[in-house]
Order: C-alpha cells, then structure tokens, then sequence
C-alpha cells in the first residue's frame, strides 16, 4: 500500500461537470462534509416515486428535491428519450453521454442493435431547466409516452422514468400481480441480492 503522506488525490472543477476541488493529503480520513461531498457527483442519485402535472405548453416541473443535484450535477442540463415501455428517460447530460458512448458501440449489422439506436438517439432531446425548475417537452415524445396531464416521475439512479399516470398505475398493478416470475427468469446479478 503507497505512503498516503506522499499520495495527493485532486478533483478539479469543469466548468461542464462542476466537480467540487476536493484535495486529500496526508492520512487523515475523510469526514463526513468530505465523503458529502463526494457523494454530490455519484450517479445513483434519483429514487422515489412523484406525481407531476404537465401543462398544456408541455412544461413539466421537476420536484425541488431534485433540482439542486441536478443543478450541482449537469448545470441543469438533461437529455430526454424514449423507452421501448411507452415512457421516457431523463437524463442529467454526462450520464446521457455515457449511454449514448455505449449506444455508438452497439453493432451495425444487428437489427435490434439498429432499432434501439434509432429510437433511443432519434428521439434525444436536449434540454435545459429553466429559472423555475421546468423542462419542456415536444409534442413528439409527449405522443410516443401517450403523457396526459397527469404523469408520474420515477427516480431510477442515474435518470428518471416518465409516465403517464394511468399507463404507470396499470403496468405497476400488472407487475405487482405478476406470479410468472420464477428463479429461472432472474438474471445472474439478481440471484444474490439480499433485500
């Protein structure tokens, strides 16, 4: 293990990602202001479940619990996207650019590969908060989400999940019922969760 005295571990503030300047030196341990604010760049940083209202501009507030992260996080910077499940996905930018790396990846010659390029990079939306913590959305992914006034906002980590409120109640009633599921269907990673 290297001599922590000599070590010195920097993070430099971007303009884009706004990285608080962090230097450790020495041995002494992080405090909990310091790990508070290393924990402000992570990106699991979305859970929970909010009904929101989308106007008749199609303007939709994102909830105040979320903004100062976002604010903190991508300069209020998003991108929006659609989802094969008829929501869409919200994005703080640097985690979009990320997907969209992955997505630029994905084999040409393989036509789901194609398709999941298409919709989820065709219909990528750059978006900004505005000075009340709003986005608005085109009328384009509105009419693919089939999003009404009354939606559901669902935290997933890294992005946000929007539904229309009906479609999200049924499909969550449909899931919660479900007794299809059986440990066959269950990927290798969830084998081992513990709840």
């Amino acid at each position: 293990m290297p001599n922590l005295s000599a070590a010195s571990l920097t993070y430099w503030q971007t303009k884009k990602y706004r990285l608080p300047r962090l230097t450790v030196t020495g041995r002494s341990s992080y405090s909990g202001l310091k790990w508070r604010e290393v924990g402000k760049n992570a990106t699991g940083m979305f859970r929970g479940a909010s009904k929101v209202t989308l106007d008749s501009k199609g303007r939709l507030a994102i909830p105040s619990r979320y903004r100062e992260r976002l604010n903190s996080r991508c300069e209020g910077h998003l991108v929006v996207t659609v989802d094969r499940d008829h929501c869409l996905l919200i994005y703080p930018l640097p985690d979009w650019e990320e997907i969209q790396r992955k997505l630029d990846r994905l084999p040409s010659f393989n036509k789901l590969a194609r398709e999941t390029q298409r919709l989820m990079v065709g219909y990528a939306t750059d978006l900004e908060l505005d000075g009340h913590g709003r986005i608005l959305l085109s009328q384009a992914l509105c009419e693919f989400a089939d999003l009404d006034k009354q939606t559901m906002l669902i935290g997933q980590g890294n992005k946000f999940e929007l539904w229309d409120e009906e479609r999200w109640n049924q499909r969550r009633d449909k899931w919660r019922s479900s007794d299809d599921l059986d440990d066959e269907d269950l990927p290798p990673e969830l084998e081992s969760l513990s709840l």
